[in-house]
């Protein structure tokens, strides 16, 4: 029989009744003949109860501490979906991350997975089990409970496939699939029957979130099929697999964005070699991470240096650079926390020209100004003004006929 596993996120057990539907859906897979493990999530609102829990104690709290008090969210889960399996006559067993030994790094609310131990799961395959693993958790070396951070439950069911050679792993979440773009945007946006794990990884790290980006890195890793489906609406999903000769007819796959970016120019630095990785440097040293990067070509001996960082670290880079200037004593900072960045990604890409003339000339007809810009093999990333998002991302979906098929 093959072995198939199935993710289930926040919202689709958010009740005890989407708990029994979830139930009646592991069953129908296994009357196809397939083996079943089943990750969950916690209830929907429930990790953030609990973060609010631990902030009113302690702010931060204690990060080993945190870790235990996150863990019991999913275990609440695991236990009612084994629950609602046996009342309908399948036979079932819940774990926890720690019980199947998800061994895991030691960096506690971030954790790695370092491997797994499948015997007790695959004992009770063999017993014709179905069995249940709390998702985003695990065990360090020493026994602590650690979590995998935020979507770290699709990480959860991923390393699980590729473990036990899954033949596929199907991530349940709201939506039935991976789209063109967010068609709350462009309502006529286009479902994807199939996208190349190249694609995807860069649609997550782009903006899109509908798969968390370990999760795709470790499916792309170890080869494990993914499928993204509707908890509430049936239908064939969007499947994430290894590229194929099929894939390369796409010229684009889709467009993402991503609302949660600042940009920072150092104006009139000294152009001379080390210049960038001295600023950059100490904003490295802040733990910052830094995106898009442009330099100008200096006509008088100096420079301006920009880089996009995420709008949550804006205000911390920006003093960085303040203390910059003053320790060269010339020079000055700029800042602009209204941009946007939106990104074309295709596998296409790669043996067509023009795709970037196309692109540019479709925002300059809208009168849409491009700020920075950033490519690699299959994407092409623009930073513009963010009251210029929706339009944007609506005129380059109609420019490359991503619209949804008649």
């Amino acid at each position: 029989m093959a072995l198939v596993v199935q993710k289930y996120g926040g919202t689709s057990v958010g009740s005890t009744e989407r708990i029994a539907a979830v139930a009646e859906k592991v069953m129908a897979t296994r009357s196809q003949g397939h083996d079943v493990i089943v990750v969950v999530s916690a209830m929907s609102g429930e990790t953030n109860r609990l973060v609010a829990l631990a902030n009113s104690i302690a702010d931060p709290p204690n990060a080993r501490e945190f870790d235990v008090l996150l863990a019991t969210g999913e275990q609440v889960t695991i236990s009612l979906l084994s629950m609602a399996l046996e009342a309908r006559g399948c036979r079932a067993r819940s774990y926890t991350g720690a019980q199947v030994h998800i061994l895991t790094d030691n960096v506690h609310t971030k954790a790695r997975i370092l491997e797994i131990d499948d015997q007790r799961i695959r004992a009770d395959l063999a017993q014709g089990r179905v069995v249940v693993v709390a998702g985003f958790q695990g065990i360090d070396a020493e026994g602590n409970i650690t979590t995998l951070g935020r979507g770290g439950s699709d990480t959860t069911a991923v390393a699980l496939a590729a473990a036990l050679n899954g033949s596929e792993c199907q991530i349940y979440t709201d939506v039935d699939g991976v789209y063109t773009t967010d068609p709350r945007v462009v309502p006529d946006a286009r479902r994807l029957d199939k996208m190349c794990f190249e694609e995807m990884l860069e649609m997550a790290s782009l903006g899109s979130k509908v798969l968390q980006i370990r999760s795709v890195e470790f499916a792309s890793k170890y080869n494990v099929p993914l499928r993204v489906l509707s908890s509430f609406i049936e239908g064939p999903g969007t499947l994430i697999a290894p590229e194929d000769e099929t894939m390369e007819q796409a010229l684009i796959s889709g467009i993402a964005f991503n609302r949660d970016e600042a940009k920072l120019t150092r104006v009139g630095v000294e152009d001379k070699p080390g210049i960038a990785a001295h600023i950059l440097g100490h904003i490295a040293d802040a733990n910052i991470e830094v995106d898009m990067i442009v330099q100008n070509v200096g006509a008088d001996g100096t420079t301006d240096f920009t880089f996009t960082v995420h709008r949550n670290d804006y205000q911390n880079a920006f003093s960085i650079l303040e203390n910059h200037v003053k320790a060269l004593g010339s020079g000055e900072v700029r800042g602009d926390e209204h941009i946007v960045k939106i990104s074309l990604v295709g596998v296409g890409m790669r043996s067509h020209a023009g795709i970037a003339s196309t692109m540019f000339k479709a925002l300059a007809d809208e009168g849409i100004n491009i700020q920075m810009i950033s490519t690699s093999e299959i994407k092409i990333s623009v930073v513009v003004h963010e009251k210029y998002l929706e339009l944007g991302v609506r005129t380059l979906h109609a420019a490359f006929g991503l619209e949804q098929a008649a």
